[in-house]
């Protein structure tokens, strides 16, 4: 697949386009994306997912270049955020988040629910990219601004508010976990307990499943090996969890911890096939189950 495009063909995609893109680069054919921004951004993020991210970049940067609208430039900059991501580069990532977050504020006025969500949404998207690599104080800052920002959502609220607590307090708890305090990563998992309890029924039924992943992260992580292990493997058999790679690759990292190699590199492989989207728990899974797996890029 080619990186580039002829320039006629680059303004025909942007002039129709809109932020609220997937590059899911797994969906069946009667999924994929038929306007034409969106085919040329899912064609750039497939490049990062095949391990030709410098490919990847140069297709992002011309749809940048070339944007007719600031929602097109917008969605051009936050694939270029991901394609940094696929190389763990957290600070051009939060570069580039910085830039969309920009873009958001100047929707505040048309769409505040909606641009104020989203900002929340960016910022917790680079924290993500940034915590999976160990940049825990940018991490730290950016989950702690997502929150910020999520919050400043006018009434009437389209968001729970409690939603934006319980994904803080999950997220502290992954760093505390990161920097080897047990008891601080237990203080914030009793704490998203509560939030997550206080929920309304449907946040209740979309976010429980994301508990169990929150409670084996902090085990593998302050080596607690057997409860990450009991932990993950409930997590990878929630309904909505089956096809998150990052799931399945923090899984397989305690099997490794536990000297379970074969089990171990199913894992990864799994890892490595689920991760196909074009961002944070691919973004970081991909290439480090490829590593794990001796591949190279697999496109020609």
């Amino acid at each position: 697949m080619s990186p580039t495009r002829p320039r006629s063909a680059l303004l025909a995609a942007i002039a129709t386009a809109t932020l609220s893109f997937s590059l899911t680069l797994s969906l069946p054919a009667q999924q994929q994306p038929t306007d034409p921004l969106q085919v040329a951004l899912r064609d750039a993020g497939q490049l990062d997912t095949h391990g030709r991210t410098s490919e990847a970049r140069i297709a992002f940067q011309r749809l940048i270049d070339s944007a007719a609208t600031p929602a097109a430039k917008a969605a051009a900059q936050r694939g270029l955020a991901m394609s940094y991501a696929f190389d763990g580069d957290c600070a051009n990532t939060v570069k580039y988040e910085d830039m969309v977050i920009a873009y958001w504020k100047t929707r505040e006025r048309e769409e505040p629910q909606n641009a104020f969500y989203q900002q929340g949404e960016m910022a917790n998207e680079a924290a993500r990219v940034c915590i999976d690599v160990g940049e825990l104080v940018t991490a730290d800052k950016y989950y702690r601004l997502g929150n910020e920002l999520g919050l400043n959502e006018p009434a009437p609220y389209t968001h729970p508010r409690i939603l934006w607590d319980y994904r803080l307090r999950h997220a502290l708890g992954r760093l505390a976990a990161r920097r080897g305090d047990a008891a601080e990563a237990k203080r914030q998992i009793e704490a998203a307990r509560r939030a997550l309890d206080a929920a309304d029924s449907a946040m209740k039924s979309q976010q429980e499943r994301f508990f169990p992943y929150l409670v084996g992260y902090v085990a593998l992580y302050t080596n607690d090996v057997k409860t990450a292990e009991t932990e993950l493997t409930k997590a990878v058999g929630m309904k909505g969890n089956e096809r998150d790679p990052f799931m399945y690759l923090l899984l397989a990292m305690t099997s490794e911890k536990l000297g379970q190699q074969e089990k171990a590199k199913t894992l990864y492989q799994k890892a490595y096939e689920l991760a196909t989207a074009h961002n944070p728990p691919a973004a970081f899974a991909r290439p480090f189950a490829r590593k794990k797996l001796g591949l190279t890029s697999d496109l020609p």
